[in-house]
């Protein structure tokens, strides 16, 4: 039983794979389950039986890069040297995922207005997991001295995290889309760079 159990994970890890590729490369809008099955030489119907629908299957690969994102967190949680680094690794690390996977977002930038609960929950688990990894650098860094120990530190992540996402560039700004195009994505992450040195300098002064 274990054995064919297994054999079934191994399956759906292919396929998770290979839609990976196959949204990575042409978008949620421009794939189907007919080419997902073809890049497998898996018959459609097999397709169907592990994922009943292409959202199904989009939402499965969404976890599956969210768990790969917060596992990539996980294995630096306090390991950083000083607080500008965990702020640096964190902004950078969220960048170079939007960049490797931009495509694989399109489905984002297509239902904004009106994303699927599933897709939230994703948002606010790797939400929570950010802030934890910066509102501990804040610790690490008051019990070294560096800085006075603050109050309430997941107030401050929270309030560097919303900056974060409010940056936009040229008529970005004057649009409700928040999800930004490619070409503006090397603008956005310097800006966010500049917003690091605000905070941490703020947080070195703060009294």
């Amino acid at each position: 039983m274990s054995a064919g159990i297994d054999q079934q994970d191994i399956k759906r890890e292919k396929i998770l794979e290979a839609s990976h590729q196959r949204f990575l490369h042409y978008g949620y809008s421009k794939t189907t389950m007919n080419e997902i099955a073809g890049d497998l030489s898996m018959s459609k119907a097999l397709l169907y039986y592990y994922f009943p629908d292409k959202s199904e299957l989009y939402m499965a690969v969404m976890r599956k890069l969210a768990n790969d994102y917060l596992k990539n967190l996980e294995d630096k949680f306090d390991h950083f040297t000083d607080l500008r680094e965990a702020f640096l690794f964190q902004v950078n690390t969220h960048h170079e995922f939007i960049v490797t996977n931009y495509n694989f977002f399109d489905f984002f930038r297509l239902n904004e207005q009106n994303l699927p609960d599933t897709i939230w929950s994703i948002v606010d688990q790797i939400r929570t997991a950010e802030t934890k990894l910066l509102t501990n650098a804040i610790a690490r860094e008051t019990e070294r001295g560096n800085i006075q120990p603050v109050n309430n530190p997941g107030e401050i992540v929270e309030v560097f995290l919303d900056a974060l996402h409010g940056i936009k560039v040229g008529s970005m700004a004057h649009k409700k889309a928040n999800f930004p195009r490619k070409e503006h994505l090397d603008e956005i992450h310097n800006k966010r760079l500049l917003l690091i040195d605000i905070f941490v300098k703020g947080l070195h002064y703060l009294q």
